[in-house]
């Protein structure tokens, strides 16, 4: 008999041609303050069994860019199909296609008797964008592997930013609105128990902030939206004491305190360093923990896991060499009598500790690089926003080097500088932003976020935050940019004034 996958619950995805990214506020914060454990009652896997495990996470995004044929916002990936002529766009069809295939390689793995693992991050504008397209056949694909309760075991979702804004450079009162802006849109596309079972983040781009006070709200913000863990890249992390971590393969209790001194923990798994796409895309972290054994965590001995995540469709080795590469992998496992390392996804893992009595209390801690410096000139007693400010701009006159941008999956790019074009209207659009919806009434703000006005003013705020837009460089990605922010500014004179 035919496993009846549930339908995609009840919230529409687009309103009025507008993503679902806000309005259902009270209904996302329940699905994510649901049940306690998401895979312990299903998985076919225990810890005392193996000597290590992996975990590989797929990164799947396209930016949403007003270049349609009347200037409208459409997916850069319709931009793609539409101009095939241009740069790499003749590659749309097989970027197309590794948004899909996932769905096509979980049941075929499953039903050959094989136990594959895979973590899925999509941005919020690439969904959206293939509502868009009218791509029902890769979303289908993707609700069949999120629902369908024969694969969803399998597969694990991870929460991002919607519009993929960088962390280090987001105004601190949209970091919450990105996140329940993806809680609204994937619950509007695969239902409210598939967002039950959200449980892990991945900043876009790895970027970890870490300044003080932004780390802080990051982290504050992931907690309050139910999110219990975060991956992030082993060069952004250190132990309190500042130096490197030595454990990479455990989970650690990230630190972060804000810049009057309060602090705010997070559990992480902790990506290791490497060339993301060409290690994924040939799964070096099977290989990786096949040469590790069980260490101790707690008071109780444990199988460590390699965690890595890459580009799901960018760059020759994950178009070509990744599908082979994957399904060897979980042929291999699953061929082998009584294998000791497998494919496990983060929550997975995590909840298999807990069921050891291992506790996040015991997971070694670690803070954002560079905030020992910081932490070692000025006492948190005494912090405050001004101390740090002067703290921060003294550990630079003697060392210039030193810098609170935050770290990302490349250490050789700054989300801020050369980017004043780009910056000063983000920041002011945000500001415009707030600044209007905190001049209303409060009649008018007991349903605003329902109304299309809001809707339509948060969505401009979220895109002009896109990472593309500076990734890039300067041209044709910063005048993408502008025109945001013009027809932002425009919206908001024209229906908040």
């Amino acid at each position: 008999m035919t496993a009846v996958i549930p339908s995609p619950a009840s919230l529409p995805s687009l309103i009025e041609g507008l993503p679902n990214i806000c309005g259902w506020e009270t209904d996302v914060e329940a699905a994510m303050q649901g049940q306690e454990s998401v895979f312990l009652s299903q998985t076919n896997l225990r810890l005392s069994n193996l000597s290590a495990g992996f975990a590989i996470a797929l990164h799947m995004h396209q930016p949403t860019i007003p270049a349609g044929v009347q200037g409208e916002l459409i997916c850069n990936l319709q931009y793609m199909f539409e101009h095939p002529y241009e740069g790499d766009n003749h590659d749309a069809a097989p970027f197309a296609y590794c948004y899909a295939r996932m769905g096509d390689f979980i049941p075929e793995l499953v039903e050959q008797g094989c136990n594959p693992r895979a973590m899925l991050d999509y941005s919020g504008t690439l969904l959206w964008g293939l509502q868009q397209m009218g791509r029902q056949d890769i979303l289908d694909k993707l609700q069949r592997i999120t629902c369908d309760p024969a694969y969803q075991p399998y597969v694990e979702w991870l929460g991002t930013f919607w519009g993929h804004a960088v962390a280090a450079s987001t105004p601190l009162p949209d970091m919450k609105l990105h996140l329940q802006a993806w809680q609204h849109h994937f619950m509007a596309t695969f239902g409210r128990e598939a967002l039950s079972r959200v449980r892990g983040f991945s900043p876009p781009e790895m970027q970890l902030p870490n300044h003080p006070e932004v780390l802080y709200q990051l982290v504050t913000a992931l907690k309050e939206c139910g999110y219990r863990w975060m991956l992030v890249q082993e060069h952004t992390v250190e132990t309190l004491a500042g130096r490197p971590i030595q454990q990479p393969h455990l989970p650690h209790r990230l630190v972060a305190r804000s810049a009057t001194g309060a602090t705010a923990e997070i559990p992480v798994l902790v990506k290791t360093q490497g060339s993301d796409t060409k290690l994924v895309g040939q799964m070096q972290p099977y290989y990786e923990a096949k040469t590790l054994q069980p260490v101790k965590l707690g008071g109780h001995r444990v199988p460590p896991l390699v965690s890595q995540i890459a580009d799901g469709e960018n760059g020759g080795v994950m178009m070509n060499e990744f599908p082979s590469a994957f399904k060897r992998a979980c042929h291999e496992i699953s061929s082998e009598q009584d294998s000791r390392t497998v494919g496990i996804n983060g929550t997975e893992y995590l909840e298999l500790l807990a069921a050891e009595g291992v506790t996040t209390e015991q997971f070694p801690t670690c803070q954002a690089v560079g905030q020992a410096q910081l932490w070692q000139r000025l006492s948190p007693e005494a912090a405050s926003p001004e101390a740090v400010a002067a703290t921060i701009a003294a550990i630079k006159s003697d060392d210039p080097s030193f810098q609170m941008d935050g770290g990302s999956w490349t250490n050789d790019r700054s989300w801020v500088q050369g980017y004043e074009n780009v910056m000063q209207p983000l920041e002011n659009l945000s500001q415009r932003f707030h600044s209007a919806i905190a001049a209303l009434s409060v009649p008018e703000q007991t349903d605003l976020t329902r109304q299309h006005r809001y809707r339509n003013a948060l969505l401009h705020n979220l895109l002009l935050q896109t990472s593309c837009f500076r990734y890039w460089g300067q041209g044709a990605w910063t005048d993408h940019a502008r025109e945001i922010y013009r027809r932002g500014l425009a919206i908001l004179d024209q229906d908040f004034s």
